[in-house]
């Protein structure tokens, strides 16, 4: 006899299944491949295992010409990405995912030719070259939380479109600035971070509202994540490809690209419910944004990541460093009182943070972190060390492109299989063994030694964490929270890039003897990639703690 297991949880006529998983769920079981919706009135049920009319069902909504019912045609239509036809759903998904590659891009395009603009500029200090990078992340992470309430709020097409469009003004302003100062591309740079931290948590949350949980959300999501390393591939060969002419071309020409994309998600994007209706009064706005909570939390984390990058420039015996040090750790204390015991509406539920969706956290925090180190200075050692151009050191990198279209497919059918707890271990001991490789390269070595093995190994870490972890919180909330979901996974993944930097810097500054000579160079360098091991290893730690847990409470549950 065919084995069931059934939920009832209270839904509206018609309303879209979207999980709330229990704990044992969310530690790691596979999501199940097949959801039925019944149309009562006052329940929602899920079938493990479905009957021949539920597969009807689930067919009907595979094309919704043939629904004849009405309450599923209701279904239908509260399922964006069910309304659209297969080719319309490719352009969609691909569109959002330019989010995730254009962001990359724009790290990329500036790491690539850090020195190029550097020279121009006559900046030598390594503190300094490294904010032209952390300050384009540091706005990236700090400004998503917010960005994706106001994405529930006002809408995830709008913000989406809206992002877009001030991405490609201040990569304008970027490029202009080759007829100013420093001063000016650092401050264009940092205002360019806002414009991906708009888009990114909406074009997640975006895909997170049109799919329910399955395959087709877990590829979706899994693309997204492969935009990653393809697009900072593009944006660091074009980077180079320009460098060639004129730098500023990098710039002019990003800004062109992200206006025409933002111009097509007019069209192609489908207009999906708001999830939250705007109030009326400008207080009741207030609250809804929850505006004292979000300026308190972007202003904690803009002074404790100022703090520590600025400090591997100018030292820690400057006052205002530790001034801005106490005061984000105060601004942090003041945020969590405010979510706690103040907001109405917090941006960040703590009841979202049980125990599971904390141990992921803490492994992409330490993951990303890891990463970041990694890339900033893989670039430096292949560019400083081995004397390659930023064209020749794309072409050395680019295996990542691909090795990352591999992952993200991979990991899109892992999802279905294997834990999610197991995906975060392997994607951890990725992070840890690629760090390990490049902190052990020789500078004279071939670049078929160990250089062309970290560009295949590293994007499997990448693409094997970020969707692990987006499609568990994404599960973990409400339709109604997917912004919120969607912006804590970005603002943890860049904000643990911009932050380890800091620390990497800091390290380098006080072990590199001056940087006098490339040996002196080179001992800096492998003081932050031994940051970056402890990091990916400390992290490893606490994904296998969280697989141990995960078998003990589908233990205890019986299941």
């Amino acid at each position: 006899m065919r084995e069931t297991m059934r939920t009832t949880v209270p839904q509206p006529k018609g309303a879209i299944v979207h999980q709330n998983l229990p704990e044992d769920d969310l530690a790691g079981r596979p999501l199940p491949n097949h959801q039925t919706v019944s149309h009562d009135s006052s329940t929602t049920t899920q079938t493990a295992n479905p009957t021949a009319s539920e597969e009807k069902d689930m067919t009907l909504l595979n094309d919704k010409d043939q629904v004849d019912d009405p309450a599923l045609q209701q279904t239908v239509s509260s399922i964006p990405a069910l309304t659209l036809s297969p080719f319309r759903q490719v352009l969609f998904i691909a569109v959002v995912c330019l989010a995730q590659f254009m962001a990359q891009a724009a790290l990329g395009q500036a790491v690539a030719i850090l020195h190029v603009i550097g020279d121009h500029y006559n900046i030598t200090n390594p503190g300094v070259l490294s904010w032209l990078v952390a300050g384009y992340s540091l706005t990236v992470s700090t400004f998503i939380l917010l960005s994706g309430r106001m994405g529930d709020v006002f809408g995830y097409k709008r913000l989406f479109i809206f992002g877009f469009l001030w991405f490609a003004v201040w990569s304008l302003i970027a490029g202009l600035a080759v007829y100013s100062n420093s001063v000016l591309f650092i401050f264009a740079r940092v205002f360019q971070g806002i414009g991906p931290s708009i888009c990114l948590p909406n074009g997640l949350a975006l895909l997170g509202a049109s799919y329910p949980p399955g395959m087709k959300k877990n590829l979706a999501f899994a693309m997204f994540g492969a935009s990653a390393p393809i697009g900072s591939i593009v944006g660091s060969t074009f980077a180079g490809i320009f460098a060639l002419s004129w730098w500023p071309w990098t710039f002019f020409s990003f800004a062109i690209a992200l206006f025409c994309i933002a111009i097509a998600s007019i069209f192609v994007i489908p207009d999906v419910p708001r999830q939250t209706k705007p109030a009326s009064s400008l207080r009741g706005l207030i609250t809804q944004l929850d505006l004292a909570g979000g300026l308190t939390g972007v202003t904690a984390l803009v002074l404790f990541n100022f703090a520590w990058n600025q400090a591997g420039v100018v030292g820690w015996h400057k006052a205002y460093i530790s001034v801005c040090l106490v005061l984000g750790v105060a601004f942090a204390i003041l945020f969590f009182y405010i979510e706690v015991r103040v907001a109405e509406q917090p941006l960040v539920p703590i009841k979202v943070f049980n125990s599971d969706v904390s141990f992921v956290c803490a492994c992409i925090a330490c993951g990303w972190g890891c990463f970041g180190i990694w890339y900033y200075y893989a670039w430096q050692f292949m560019e400083v060390i081995k004397g390659g151009s930023p064209l020749l050191v794309a072409a050395w990198i680019c295996p990542v492109a691909i090795s990352g279209a591999c992952a993200s497919v991979g990991t899109g059918v892992l999802l279905g299989v294997l834990r999610p707890a197991w995906i975060m271990t392997i994607a951890l001991a990725v992070f840890l063994t690629g760090t390990i490789i490049l902190a052990l390269t020789p500078p004279d070595q071939i670049y078929w030694g160990q250089l062309f093995v970290l560009a295949v190994v590293m994007p499997w870490g990448m693409d094997m964490s970020f969707p692990a972890g987006t499609i568990i919180l994404s599960n973990a909330v409400g339709k109604e929270e997917q912004g919120m979901a969607a912006s804590l996974i970005n603002t943890i993944v860049n904000y643990s890039i911009s932050l380890a930097l800091g620390f990497g810097g800091t390290i380098e500054g006080n072990v590199n003897h001056g940087g006098d000579s490339k040996a002196h160079i080179l001992a800096g360098y492998r003081g932050a990639e031994y940051l970056a091991i402890g990091l990916s290893g400390f992290g490893l730690f606490l994904s296998l703690c969280f697989v141990v847990k995960s078998y003990r409470t589908q233990r205890q549950s019986g299941l």
